[in-house]
């Protein structure tokens, strides 16, 4: 079986000739013919060159890996219970889903509240989060919940003053002005990320001291690659600027026969590449009492894919740190520029990696050392999948950290406004209505909630609140049905294993050998856990 398709993909822009007839093992087609124009990755290679490591068009994409992982959370199933209920009353009139309780709290008292357990994770400098920023944040204010801004917004921002240090950024200004804006009753957060370069320049002591910001995150890296993070320039003059502020840029904007060749026309884009953490005990410790000392009330890490050893560094140093939150994100998918082949044959994949995560903490948890919450990444989407991976690694995991999702959502949102305002609504749009509060569902509700405001919500964060609320509710009703009513009492036999290779990585059981010698006992007249599922 073939886990991976490679030399030819919609998110390079290539394909085969021989579409019916593709080697499985090289992805090339079987017969490769002298006066192929070059269509398929390996032919576009031989005039782009390294163009082709990354998807396109950029910009205006996110991406996932197209690669068909051996175990994911589709081979698990949610068990439902037909009595008892786990923090409510267990009566037919109060146990109804929308009495389901999502509200979290997590960090250092008073702690982050959080109205729903999902985390919009880190959208730095890439074109597409900046060009949806204000309908992320007032998105994430208006739900409740926390957005993260991303590694080298300072750094790339060409109005930023820097002396070594930040001395302002208007661009990380605006974004953090964005989410306050729209903040109610003290829930959700903005937090600062930073990787090197970020925290060479002081980008979180500025956003900090400057801007008010009250939560940091330190990132050793991401789920859709192990290097740093990357952005495409079209422009001379800022690809030699961003070299000056210390990025790694490719080719060399300050050589004169590459600056002739851009302007000549033989490339049109600069890469703008970050540097790659060296994390060791002593300075990650440093650095979170140093932030600390700075002001910073939350502190976070976030880490990638990387191996097993690497995950219990991040764990067991976060225990040891006190952190606030430690984020831990599966292979396969970025809202960035990350090199296609790296981003589908990298890293360890979700189920695999949070299998593993929780294996650690319960060897921590039984040592009395202190856990920090966790927060899941790497690919969700939907209820079911939120569901699933809280209960993967119950009871440690608190948030489900995503991009993606809510970036489309938002992106569709924005989309309608744009739409709506030119008076040029497709007919599988049109047939709701014409008008935001027609096509919205969400809209009454909001218009009775901001009042003469919501004419200054962006369409974008009215598509992120109706994705967010239908998520939530979709969450309350599978919650429901397992009878467990607020989020810290889903567990792990809440979910069933449906192959014995998901069972083998994740220790959760099969579905066929779940209950059993309780039911065993039922069946012999001793069902002495009923009246405990009763007052549960």
């Amino acid at each position: 079986m073939t886990y991976s398709r490679i030399n030819a993909s919609a998110a390079t822009l290539t394909k085969n000739r021989t579409e019916d007839s593709i080697s499985p093992f090289s992805g090339m087609c079987v017969t490769c013919v002298d006066g192929c124009i070059g269509m398929c990755e390996i032919g576009k290679s031989a005039y782009r060159g390294a163009e082709m490591i990354y998807p396109q068009p950029f910009g205006i994409i996110t991406t996932a890996s197209a690669k068909d992982y051996p175990v994911d959370l589709s081979h698990f199933t949610i068990l439902g219970r037909a009595s008892g209920a786990w923090g409510i009353e267990p009566d037919s009139d109060r146990a109804l889903f929308p009495n389901v309780n999502l509200e979290v709290t997590f960090g250092a008292k008073p702690g982050i509240r959080s109205k729903l357990p999902f985390l919009l994770a880190a959208m730095g400098s890439t074109n597409v989060a900046k060009n949806n920023w204000e309908s992320l944040a007032a998105g994430a204010a208006i739900t409740g919940t926390c957005i993260t801004v991303g590694e080298n917004v300072c750094g790339m921002d060409p109005a930023s003053r820097i002396n070594g240090r930040v001395l302002s950024s208007p661009e990380l200004e605006w974004r953090v002005q964005s989410f306050r804006e729209w903040a109610e009753d003290g829930y959700g957060e903005i937090i600062v990320q930073a990787n090197v370069e970020d925290t060479r320049l002081g980008v979180q002591e500025y956003a900090i001291q400057k801007l008010g910001v009250r939560a940091v995150e330190i990132k050793w890296g991401q789920g859709a690659k192990d290097i740093g993070g990357e952005v495409k320039i079209r422009d001379l003059e800022r690809a030699r600027l961003l070299k000056q502020r210390g990025y790694v840029v490719l080719p060399d904007p300050d050589h004169p026969l590459v600056q002739e060749a851009f302007r000549r026309g033989s490339f049109h884009e600069f890469e703008r590449h970050s540097r790659v953490g060296m994390p060791s005990r002593d300075a990650f410790l440093r650095r979170v009492d140093e932030l600390r000392k700075a002001g910073a009330k939350w502190v976070f890490l976030k880490t990638g894919a990387y191996r097993p050893a690497d995950l219990a560094r991040a764990l067991k140093w976060s225990s040891e740190a006190g952190l606030d939150l430690l984020t831990v994100d599966a292979a396969g998918g970025g809202t960035g520029m990350s090199p296609w082949r790296m981003m589908n044959e990298w890293g360890v994949p979700g189920v695999e990696l949070h299998s593993l995560l929780w294996q650690y903490c319960e060897k921590l948890a039984a040592r009395g050392a202190y856990l920090p919450p966790i927060a899941l990444a790497g690919g969700f989407t939907f209820e079911d999948q939120v569901f699933k991976g809280l209960a993967l690694c119950a009871p440690h995991a608190k948030l489900i950290a995503w991009a993606r999702g809510p970036l489309a959502a938002a992106m569709v949102g924005k989309t309608i406004g744009r739409h709506i305002e030119q008076g040029q609504l497709p007919i599988y749009i049109e047939r709701y209505g014409t008008t935001v509060s027609e096509i919205f569902v969400s809209a009454p509700e909001l218009q009775e909630r901001f009042k003469d405001r919501f004419r200054k919500l962006p369409t974008g964060a009215i598509g992120f609140y109706t994705y967010y609320q239908r998520v939530a509710q979709g969450l309350r009703q599978l919650m429901c049905g397992a009878r467990k009513f607020a989020l810290q009492h889903i567990s792990r036999d809440d979910i069933a294993a449906l192959t014995p290779e998901a069972s083998r990585v994740s220790g959760i059981p099969l579905v066929s050998e779940v209950d059993r010698e309780e039911a065993e006992a039922i069946l012999d007249g001793h069902d002495c856990s009923h009246s405990r599922l009763q007052s549960a």
